[in-house]
């Protein structure tokens, strides 16, 4: 998408949860306002969250949304493009302290990342395994601490390991 179609785009996107930039949605709207607050009250990431409903009710525009109202940046992905757990490792490490990461189709993780997450949404940290067999380390890695915002038109399609792992899960209705 050149540039300028880009920057259109974005400049349509709603960046406030206000009933006047971000429509409908409203229970979801209200309880986001609250954990967003209570979030940065405590100077901490959101809790994971997990945002699921049918193509286009605006979860890529709410995920954009959170990062705006927490006032952090936003790394944009998908499950389908995150093929290896060393492709999560280079996007978790360039992370910003407190961004959100956004994965679109979060049910396409392949399981081998799936388990790199694990503890990257738990702890914060990123096990790397030096060597095989016998011999094998592991070297814990710190990671910013960071916002998960997972979305999928698939809840059901979601580990039950990675769903127990987002402290909030939405269910985005059509408009």
């Amino acid at each position: 998408m050149p540039g300028e179609e880009r920057s259109l785009e974005a400049s349509l996107r709603p960046k406030r949860l206000s009933d006047d930039e971000y429509i409908n949605q409203d229970k979801v709207k209200g309880q986001l306002r609250i954990v967003i607050e209570a979030a940065k009250a405590r100077h901490e990431p959101l809790e994971h969250v997990a945002l699921y409903g049918p193509p286009g009710v605006g979860k890529t525009s709410l995920a954009n949304v959170i990062a705006h109202e927490l006032g952090v940046p936003i790394k944009i992905t998908s499950g389908p493009a995150i093929e290896r757990a060393g492709d999560l490792a280079a996007i978790l490490t360039n992370l910003e302290d407190g961004a959100v990461l956004f994965i679109d189709e979060v049910h396409r993780l392949p399981r081998v990342v799936e388990e790199v997450l694990y503890p990257a949404m738990e702890e914060y940290h990123l096990d790397i395994i030096l060597g095989k067999g016998p011999g094998a380390r592991t070297l814990r890695l710190p990671l910013p601490r960071f916002t998960l915002v997972g979305a999928t038109t698939r809840i059901g399609r979601l580990s039950a390991p990675l769903r127990d792992r987002f402290g909030a899960i939405y269910h985005l209705d059509l408009f």
